[in-house]
């Protein structure tokens, strides 16, 4: 009986033991944090009998505010860092503000100043500038400042049209060609290699003199031939985005190929693709400048800022300098406003790339 009670006290008192030993490890593990700096994470403290530790008399630890060694906040969503950095680049403001005139002096300048673009008047032949004609008049005896407004209408519905139906063309065709690989990819590329070995030049010319030149058979010449460089690119961004995790997810679960294309591919290839889509604009306007100044571009009585150049420099030895500056200025001004802002779109994206 008596060697039974022993046993009985010599458990207690191990059990004891062990309660302290745990204790004294809580004790030391509550040290370390507050000495590290605590992070995001409250320490487990021992609460003896539930009203008071060694640490913290009131019986609770004091909440933290905010993570002093933790995770890192944000001040703001990736949209918003994009748009901060964007609008950092004054080269890019400078570029919306010109883009923005541009707009407003060819759409909304001919409601303010109003002249005749339609009927030739000889009387008014190449006149300098003057109150009347703030620009001189060109050879048909419209008023240079009010064709240059009507010319800009032309140049930017073309460039903006052209752009965006050669962005959509290519965005599909190198998505298509850099998912599926293989042989499709093969003979896609080999297509874009031999268009890309014609002279774009050479080969603007010839569709323009087969096909009549208007405002919309501009739109799909240009079209036809700028789609090749962003083909190119999305279908290097395809090779790299159809190894992601996400899209084998996808697959794995049984997606089909069209909804991987259209739902992950593309959309993450957004930055390249909107970029290109500022060149492709400028390029766009630049294009049809050439094929108006070699007369192969919009005809009479339309007409667009190449046109105009074609135009003027016949009258280049006589000095008339009003028949061809403006129009040149205006092409520069757009071409290298769409240049700031590819470029700083450019910048932008690459934070958005940082952050994921």
């Amino acid at each position: 009986m008596r060697g039974e009670e022993q046993r009985i006290e010599e458990q207690r008192l191990m059990e004891r033991e062990l309660v302290e030993a745990g204790d004294d490890r809580g004790d030391l593990q509550a040290d370390a944090v507050v000495e590290a700096g605590g992070g995001l994470l409250q320490p487990r403290l021992p609460s003896g009998d539930g009203t008071g530790s060694p640490l913290f008399p009131g019986g609770e630890a004091p909440a933290t505010h905010g993570p002093e060694g933790g995770e890192a906040t944000s001040a703001g969503g990736i949209g918003t860092l994009m748009l901060r950095v964007f609008l950092e680049n004054k080269l890019a403001v400078l570029g919306v503000a010109l883009v923005v005139t541009m707009l407003l002096f060819c759409f909304v300048g001919p409601f303010l100043y109003h002249t005749n673009q339609i009927t030739i008047n000889l009387n008014l032949i190449t006149q300098a500038p003057s109150s009347a004609h703030p620009l001189g008049t060109d050879p048909n005896g419209f008023d240079v400042l009010g064709r240059l407004m009507y010319a800009g209408q032309t140049s930017l519905e073309v460039g903006l049209a052209a752009a965006m139906m050669a962005t959509m063309l290519g965005v599909f065709w190198g998505a298509i060609a850099g998912f599926f690989g293989g042989v499709a990819d093969a003979v896609m590329m080999r297509f874009v290699d031999v268009m890309l070995s014609i002279p774009a030049l050479f080969l603007l010319i010839v569709l323009a003199v087969l096909f009549h030149p208007n405002k919309i058979s501009l739109m799909f010449i240009i079209a036809a031939l700028a789609w090749l460089t962003p083909a190119r690119l999305v279908r290097g961004e395809t090779l790299t985005l159809r190894t992601r995790e996400y899209v084998q997810a996808v697959r794995v679960m049984g997606g089909k190929s069209r909804r991987m294309v259209a739902r992950h591919i593309i959309p993450n290839a957004i930055g390249t693709i909107v970029v290109n889509a500022t060149f492709q604009v400028a390029d766009a306007i630049l294009f049809l400048a050439a094929l108006g100044y070699l007369g192969v571009g919009i005809q009479y009585p339309q007409a667009d800022w190449g046109s105009m150049l074609s135009d003027g420099s016949n009258y280049v030895d006589a000095g008339y300098w009003w028949l061809i500056i403006p129009a040149g200025l205006c092409i520069v001004i757009v071409v290298v406003a769409f240049n700031f802002i590819g470029d700083a779109l450019r910048d932008s994206l690459e934070v958005r790339l940082q952050q994921r």
